[in-house]
This record gives structure tokens, sequence and C-alpha cells, in this order.
């Protein structure tokens, strides 16, 4: 028996390329050895990835995270810049271990078209790695998959997973809180990565700007150079005053409601004051375009604020100092209180 006619398939015929993933690899090694530190073991190419436990912790814990950009993606993709949401990736996973207190050891990334094409998977692979370099942590691994019939192109996905590690008895959280800490905000870069569907929907069809064109009370720079500004990493600023601080909050998806609440215990609330800071006109742009209540805008965007560290009343002043000569323009943003392990934005009508 005979299949149907029309001769011998391939798997290029199919829609996967293999001669295309072959360079694609090659132009990988070089970003992927950038980023290499002392603890790698093993070669580029190899099934799995090694590192070594660095020496001298007494109970060290391993931290992990796996995270992606969101639909900035799409935003990425539609630009043409391929280059920087790779470097977001690393930062938002770099972000979201050191709020329990662990610095990056290694980093693996997966990206996936439904056409694959070397010269992207280059450039966001090029991000990737200068994230690494930022906060040294190796490339160790990852994962570039094509797969026509589940991405259409030019689109394509990209996700990352972070190993971190921490003394047991410096892991910090909730259970170090107490009432009448000090909430330190630390400003983001823009939209970082939450926040990016309703943006967007307010860019189309609300202000009816496409990526190339200016952005409203941005001093002439584009909607992609607005909205594709790196998701900024607070490890480097962060780092020397971790033993200040009692917990940390990265403020992503839910704004400051929906993730400072997480660095409470029940019994404590956060209250912010909204008149500490001022809200970057980028938000205020995409609030007033779209009618987007305050609270909601709360709720969907970081509004200026990228990370939140509380600390002792005692410490505000070291921990401020030393932000400040990182170069990180932090302010006090608030008070912790009784309560019911809630976020109350004074100012912010419910």
């Amino acid at each position: 028996m005979t299949g149907p006619a029309g001769g011998a398939l391939d798997y290029r015929a199919a829609g996967v390329d293999i001669d295309a993933a072959d360079d694609a690899k090659h132009r990988l090694a070089r970003l992927v050895q950038s980023t290499l530190t002392a603890g790698a073991r093993g070669t580029f190419g190899g099934f799995g990835g090694m590192f070594r436990v660095p020496e001298g912790y007494r109970a060290p814990l391993l931290v992990s995270s796996a995270d992606g950009v969101g639909t900035k993606i799409k935003l990425a993709i539609e630009a043409g810049r391929h280059d920087t949401i790779g470097h977001c990736l690393v930062n938002h996973c770099t972000n979201d271990i050191l709020v329990q207190g662990a610095v990056p050891l290694f980093f693996l990334d997966y990206v996936a078209f439904g056409k694959l094409e070397p010269p992207v998977v280059e450039a966001v692979v090029a991000g990737v790695a200068a994230g690494c370099r930022e906060n040294g942590c190796s490339l160790i691994g990852g994962e570039t998959a094509e797969m026509p019939g589940v991405y259409t192109p030019p689109d394509y996905d990209l996700a990352g997973f972070i190993v971190g590690i921490v003394e047991e008895a410096d892991v910090l959280g909730s259970q170090r809180v107490a009432a009448g800490d000090v909430l330190i905000g630390l400003p983001s870069d823009g939209l970082h990565t939450n926040g990016y569907s309703l943006a967007r929907r307010i860019l189309s069809d609300r202000l009816r700007l496409g990526v190339h064109d200016i952005f409203p009370e941005a001093g002439g720079a584009t909607v992609a150079d607005v909205m594709l500004q790196v998701h900024r990493s607070y490890l480097p600023a962060l780092r020397p005053l971790l033993s200040h601080c009692r917990a940390l909050a990265h403020i992503t998806g839910g704004g400051l409601p929906g993730n400072l609440n997480r660095a409470l215990p029940p019994t404590l609330d956060a209250v912010v004051d909204t008149a500490s800071w001022t809200v970057p006109s980028v938000f205020r742009v995409l609030g007033e375009a779209g009618q987007v209540p305050l609270m909601e805008q709360f709720r969907a965007f970081n509004m200026g604020v990228g990370m939140v560290a509380i600390v002792a009343p005692g410490a505000a002043a070291t921990v401020l100092a030393g932000l400040h000569d990182a170069g990180v323009a932090a302010w006090e943003l608030g008070r912790v209180r009784p309560g019911s392990g809630t976020v109350r934005l004074d100012g912010v009508p419910s």
C-alpha cells in the first residue's frame, strides 16, 4: 500500500528547518559563553546545564522562579526590536528571587517560534545574556523551539527560569515585618513587564498610535522607546543593603495592592502615601486616554514603583542613603500599621 501522492516529505516541508536551528545554535554560543561565572560547568550544547554550589554557605537554600514578559513581546515584534525583552526577562526573574534575599546563580531560557529566524533568536538571546551579565548569573542552558501551527509568524514567545541562593537564616519575608516599619519605594523604569494588555488596547483603540509614532509628553520618544524600556534590576543597589531589610515586594502584575500585600503578615497593613511621589507621565497619559479609574490603574500598572523595601525605622536612613549612593532615587513610601494584611492606598478612592 502506498501513501497519498505528492512526493517525499521532509521536516522542512512540515515547517521545521533544522538548518536554521543549527545556524541559531552557532550564533548563540558566544553569547552564552559571555555570561559564564566561576560556578558554571560543562560546555555549550549539552543536554543539561551544570553549576557548582558556591562554598562558604552554612545552610544554603536554592530559590527558583519562572516567568515571561507577557504581551510586551507583541510590541517588540511590531517594532522589530528583539534585543531588550530578554534583558527584561532576566531582570524580572532576578527581582523575584531577590525578594527572598536570594542572589542569582544561573538562568535558562525558552524561545518558541512559528518560523525560526536565526537573527531574531540571536537578538533575543543577546538581551538574555546582557541581563545575565548585569546580574552576575550564568546562562547555562535553554531551548529554542520551532512549532508551526502553534505560533503564527512573526510571533514568538519567551520564558525564563532562574535559580539563586540564600542562607536560610537570611531569608526575607513577612515573618520579619513589624508594626511601625517603614516602606521605602524604589522607582520603576516605565511599565516594566506588567499592564501591557491594557496599555496596548489604549494605544491602539484610544490614542490610535503605532509603535513608531511619538508618545505623548515623552520628549519626542516613540511608543516603542517608551514601552520597551528595560525592566529594572534592583539587585545591584539592594544587594549590599539586604541585611537592613525585613521584606521586599517586587511590584509586578497586580500593582502595589496585589504585591505589597504578599510581604505582610495577616495582622498588619501597608499604608501607602500616594502623595509621596509623582506618578510618571506615561501612566497618567494611559490612564486619561483609557478613562481608567485610579484604583484600577494602581492594580494594572506599577505607577512608578518597581520595588518596595520594608525596613525597621532605625534602618530607614541607612537604606535610603545606600540606595541614593547607588543612583536609585528611593523615598519613604509609607508605614506598616496594625490591620488585616492588606494594602491601603491613601488618597485613592476604592
